[in-house]
């Protein structure tokens, strides 16, 4: 795009590549005196759905981030540029998106268009969506933060990640 910063394009061009994320929800376990209960963290297949500007995952709902996330909608996915032999970890572009996530019914316009959205991406997983198990899950993007390497960093709004998520997007 032409008016496109060099941020903007770098974070474009990251969510392009990185078809898998780490996916962090908060715990179910009742806070106590005598142990806090950890973030529960994930590693997830996603994909963009641009009908309803949200990204989707299809996780088993025996999966106990599945639960966590019915119990506590909001979530982290942050995806992370692949490490290259020979070079530093320390400036890997990253990025870290907050959200909100829910489940469809299925067979809905939003479970159609998840589903589509993924499959387009996953072909293989075609006869996962079978299992009753599976959920497809919308997680709507509220903000994240960019990492575009060594001392570029900047927060981006749901508009920047939408934007780059769509390249036609104004």
């Amino acid at each position: 795009m032409p008016n496109e910063s060099r941020l903007q394009q770098s974070l474009r061009e990251l969510l392009l590549n990185q078809r898998t994320a780490a996916l962090a929800v908060q715990p179910l376990a009742d806070f106590s005196a005598s142990a806090l209960p950890a973030p529960g963290l994930s590693f997830v297949p996603w994909a963009w759905c641009s009908d309803f500007s949200c990204l989707v995952i299809h996780v088993s709902g025996l999966a106990s981030h599945t639960s966590a996330m019915q119990a506590h909608p909001a979530i982290s996915l942050m995806m992370v540029a692949a490490e290259l032999p020979g070079q530093g970890v320390h400036a890997l572009e990253r990025i870290s998106i907050a959200g909100i996530a829910s489940t469809p019914p299925r067979e809905s316009a939003l479970w159609q268009a998840l589903k589509s959205s993924y499959l387009a991406r996953f072909s293989e997983a075609e006869a996962m969506t079978m299992l009753g198990d599976f959920r497809f899950i919308c997680i709507t993007p509220s903000s994240g933060r960019h990492v575009a390497g060594f001392g570029a960093a900047r927060e981006v709004s749901n508009q920047d990640l939408i934007a780059a998520f769509n390249p036609a997007s104004p």
